[in-house]
């Protein structure tokens, strides 16, 4: 599922805030395409506003340099240690909770200047993002909503499988099986995480209006955004997190020789180019 913290279920959680596909000194360095008002799927930015978004990344992807990429590299010497023994889903959840905690500094210090980009964005632009989002909402009704009890079981198990696979190799038939155990355990969740993410949307479209205040009404519901969850979409989290953090947990301490060497060799790929970027970083402020 798409849900803020439910797409960071494993240790990839990590990955994923890093780069989101293989390379990730390229996705690094693309970090703008990330940003949804910069996404070319949501508004076309001219000239004037592409050379003004540089300007205003560049501190940006100074500060993520200098002070977050030191901060993943210590996340996997969390997982190193965690890795030499037994795991719970306690303590998954621990090493998630450190990097969503990186996610929301990133999403706080980006919040500055994503604001400043709205600013000198016209109201076509402001009116193509909001459509585009809409159109975004009945694309995941469409795929989500339709399916069956069984294809959201499905959809569930393969996710899983394939994110601890990306890192372990292929899951023996124990493996396979606590993988299967743990979706068919999960609560469905997409319809309340689609009708919220929907308010969200009409919240954002009022306050995109730009009335006296806009800025400081936007980084407020961004704040609170957490608080208006409705007490489903809590419990169902909270309940479906437990399930995943104790599988992955499970699938872990289970590993082979050849899985754990696996494992070891996929963090250090990426600590090995967090390691780059940051002397990439060195080198342009020499």
């Amino acid at each position: 599922m798409a849900m803020k913290r439910l797409r960071h279920l494993t240790l990839l959680m990590l990955l994923v805030v890093l780069t989101g596909c293989s390379s990730t000194t390229f996705v690094y360095n693309r970090l703008d395409f990330f940003i949804p008002w910069y996404l070319g799927d949501y508004v076309d930015l001219n000239r004037e506003q592409k050379a003004g978004l540089d300007e205003l990344l560049r501190p940006f992807l100074a500060w993520h340099r200098t002070e977050e990429l030191p901060q993943y590299l210590q996340v996997l010497d969390d997982i190193d240690a965690r890795l030499d023994g037994s795991i719970s889903g306690v303590d998954i959840g621990d090493t998630l909770d450190e990097v969503e905690q990186a996610w929301l500094r990133v999403e706080n210090r980006a919040l500055d200047w994503l604001l400043a980009l709205g600013a000198d964005l016209s109201d076509e632009q402001i009116a193509q993002f909001i459509e585009e989002l809409r159109d975004k909402q009945v694309e995941y009704e469409e795929k989500y909503l339709t399916r069956t009890e069984q294809e959201y079981r499905e959809d569930a198990e393969e996710n899983l499988r394939d994110n601890l696979q990306d890192m372990l190799g292929r899951l023996d038939k124990p493996q396979r099986a606590r993988v299967v155990a743990a979706s068919e355990a999960l609560q469905r969740s997409d319809t309340v995480w689609l009708r919220e993410r929907a308010e969200w949307i009409d919240l954002m479209e009022q306050l995109l209006q730009r009335q006296n205040g806009w800025q400081d009404a936007v980084r407020q519901a961004s704040r609170t955004r957490d608080e208006r969850q409705s007490e489903l979409y809590r419990q169902t989290y909270e309940y479906n997190i437990g399930i995943i953090y104790d599988a992955v947990a499970d699938v872990l301490n289970s590993r082979s020789p050849r899985q754990d060497e696996r494992l070891r060799r996929e963090l250090n790929k990426y600590r090995e180019a967090i390691e780059t970027l940051i002397a990439q970083g060195l080198d342009e402020t020499a």
